[in-house]
C-alpha cells in the first residue's frame, strides 16, 4: 500500500474535500507545488487556480478551483483554506468567459486605478476558471 497524506479543502462555505491522497498539486503564488506524504511543513498563499488531489488506487484525479486563500501543509496533513473553492466539474465554462469579458472590457474603459485593479483581478480568476475546465476536458479524452 502506498503512503497517503490526509487532505482537507475547506472555503466559507464549507468543507469540499477531505480523504486521503498519495499526492496533492497546488497552485501557490511562488508557482505550483507538489505535495507527497512527509512533505516539510509549509505556510503559503494561494493563487486562483485548480488544486489536484490524486487519491492512487488507480481512481480518476479529483480536480477544484480555488480563488486564493493560504496553504498549510505538515508532514501528514495538508489543508487549503479557500477563499471559494468549487469542484473543478462544476465549472460553468460560460459564465467564466462572460467575466473574463466583463474584466477585458472593464480594464480597457477604467476610470480609475481601483477599478482596473479589481477589473484584473476578475479576470485572474477567469483565466483560471478556463484553464481548469480545459485541463479536464484534456485529460477526460486522453
Amino acid at each position: 500500500m502506498a503512503m497517503t497524506i490526509h487532505v482537507d479543502i475547506v472555503s466559507a462555505e464549507g468543507e469540499i474535500f477531505s480523504g486521503l491522497a498519495e499526492m496533492v498539486y497546488a497552485p501557490a503564488i511562488m508557482g505550483e507545488v507538489g505535495i507527497a506524504p512527509r512533505h516539510t511543513p509549509l505556510v503559503t498563499q494561494l493563487k486562483p487556480g485548480e488544486v489536484r488531489v490524486d487519491t492512487g488506487n488507480s481512481k480518476e484525479m479529483q480536480h477544484f478551483y480555488v480563488s486564493g486563500g493560504i496553504l498549510e501543509i505538515q508532514p501528514h496533513v495538508v489543508t487549503v483554506l479557500a477563499d471559494t473553492a468549487i469542484r473543478a466539474a462544476d465549472l460553468d465554462e460560460a459564465a467564466a468567459q462572460e467575466a473574463k469579458r466583463r474584466a477585458e472590457d472593464a480594464m480597457a474603459n477604467r476610470t480609475s486605478e481601483f477599478e482596473y485593479a479589481k477589473a484584473q483581478a476578475e479576470l485572474v480568476e477567469a483565466a483560471a476558471q478556463l484553464r481548469a475546465i480545459e485541463r479536464i476536458r484534456k485529460g477526460k479524452h486522453s
